[in-house]
């Protein structure tokens, strides 16, 4: 049912100002009656002082918005509580069992966690199949994004990504800890399956639009403001669901794997239904055509967004501090895995929570303080600044790990004693204060710039910078240092 529509406010016909983007001959023309509109309407006094055609008159969604192919969409004012919530929630339960997962792999894959019944694989073999895993999960976007962008839609694309793939993966890859469920010996064809394609699979689809989705909640035009916010938001939300995820399936795997791996599978189901039970709350937009074929005559390029292939250029960029980003999960753990245990609990896969809690630190700090500091001043970091600066960190951060390297052989060598493993947590707490001025920055890039019809493929194509290159890089430099993991 089409809502009401509300009474006519007092400025519904002032000249040049819509929420109907309809392209003129000139594309300025629709810049400028855009930026006469205020950017980010959150209550009812606001109402007052937009035009008729940006109003819906439903008291739940009452903004307006008509894209480019006359679709309507209505808004809430609180996008954020009315809908958005729901999202950051299954990104924060799909980052609890993404990396429950991928920081305890390369231990689960060398018989840390069960001597007598594990995939019996050396050092580098491990980090090498972590490698591939996330390099895949990295790469999978791209079918998300044209699922989502040609054919299903957002909303349909989340389902897919996780009911079609990523369940079925992490229920696969719990199933393989259990002994002789899946035969006699480890089956370890049942764990690539699970580790190298449907798990990641799922992830990259899952991923690469459900950040994109969480945007569009927001209406493009009256509410563009609160899209840097979101994002915020949204990293906080990742790392707290690694977080969550890198403290309790670690240390439950200690005990018992099986149960430690389970607990994934059941925490992303209950996210999956509570996404659905929020259906009738979210906008859902329409594929709006094919993801590399000619697009609508209506879809024009503005003054707003780039190509794709200049995000592309921006978001390699980000390559050098990914790679030291992905040391996490795959090195750092091997490194750990010879050291003494923190406090008598704290084990490899433990000590990646220092990165989670260094992001939600600095993010706060510099999200809080730090950047609206500068913007007192007038002063904006440019995004390849921040991409430089997190670089900067990360080498860093692989220094300290080096450094660390030498005093392990150094205390061998000497006392045959093991240093503990909380001298990691400095390359831990650069990589993370990195996150924040690298990976945050690449997300909102892609979705800022990109073109209306193709901000899941952009969204792809960040991830795929921010994972999947680095980890193939990763994997050559692995078996390059061949020696070093002996």
């Amino acid at each position: 049912m089409v809502p009401t529509p509300a009474p006519s406010p007092k400025h519904s016909n002032s000249p040049g100002l819509s929420c109907n983007i309809v392209r003129s001959s000139s594309s300025s023309q629709f810049s400028e009656a855009s930026d006469e509109l205020p950017n980010n309407v959150g209550s009812v006094d606001q109402l007052d002082i937009l035009p008729e055609e940006c109003l819906s008159g439903d008291k739940d969604r009452p903004l307006r918005h008509v894209d480019e192919l006359g679709e309507v969409s209505y808004y809430s004012l609180q996008p954020m509580l009315y809908s958005v919530v729901i999202i950051l929630f299954v990104e924060l339960v799909e980052r609890f069992s993404f990396y429950g997962i991928n920081y305890t792999q390369t231990s689960y894959l060398t018989g840390a966690y069960n001597r007598n019944w594990n995939a019996d694989m050396e050092a580098v073999s491990a980090s090498s199949y972590v490698s591939i895993s996330v390099a895949v999960a990295y790469t999978t976007p791209f079918i998300g994004a044209f699922l989502a962008d040609s054919l299903l839609g957002d909303y349909l694309t989340i389902f897919t990504g996780a009911l079609g793939f990523y369940l079925p993966g992490l229920f696969l890859i719990a199933l393989t800890t259990i002994p002789r469920m899946l035969g006699d010996k480890f089956n370890l064809h049942a764990l690539k399956l699970g580790l190298l394609l449907l798990w990641p699979a799922g992830t990259g689809i899952v991923k690469s639009v459900v950040n994109v989705f969480g945007a569009k909640q927001f209406h493009p035009i009256l509410q563009t403001s609160m899209i840097e916010s979101y994002y915020v938001n949204f990293y906080m939300c990742i790392n707290i669901g690694a977080l969550v995820g890198g403290i309790v399936i670690p240390l439950i795997a200690q005990h018992n794997v099986t149960v430690a791996y389970f607990l994934p599978t059941c925490v992303l189901t209950l996210g999956v239904m509570i996404f659905a039970m929020g259906s009738t709350r979210y906008v859902k937009s329409k594929p709006k055509g094919s993801l590399f074929g000619k697009k609508h005559k209506s879809l024009q390029p503005t003054g707003d967004t780039i190509p794709l292939f200049v995000i592309f250029r921006i978001s390699l960029l980000i390559i050098p501090f990914n790679i030291a980003y992905s040391q996490m999960a795959t090195t750092f753990i091997v490194q750990g895995t010879v050291m003494e245990k923190g406090f008598g609990w704290i084990d490899a896969a433990c000590m990646n929570n220092a990165d989670a809690l260094s992001v939600l630190f600095f993010g706060r700090v510099i999200g809080t303080h730090f950047y609206p500091a500068l913007a007192k001043r007038g002063i904006k970091i440019p995004t390849t600044y921040k991409f430089a600066i997190g670089s900067t960190l990360g080498a860093l951060a692989i220094a300290w790990a080096l450094l660390v390297e030498y005093r392990i052989h150094k205390e061998y060598e000497a006392t045959k004693e093991k240093i503990s493993i909380l001298w990691q947590a400095v390359s831990y707490v650069l990589i993370g204060s990195g996150e924040i001025f690298a990976v945050s920055a690449a997300y909102e890039v892609a979705f800022t710039a990109s073109p209306p019809e193709k901000k899941a493929l952009a969204s792809a194509i960040n991830l795929f910078c921010v994972g999947s290159l680095p980890n193939v890089i990763c994997i050559m430099l692995y078996h390059a240092c061949l020696r070093e993991f002996v």
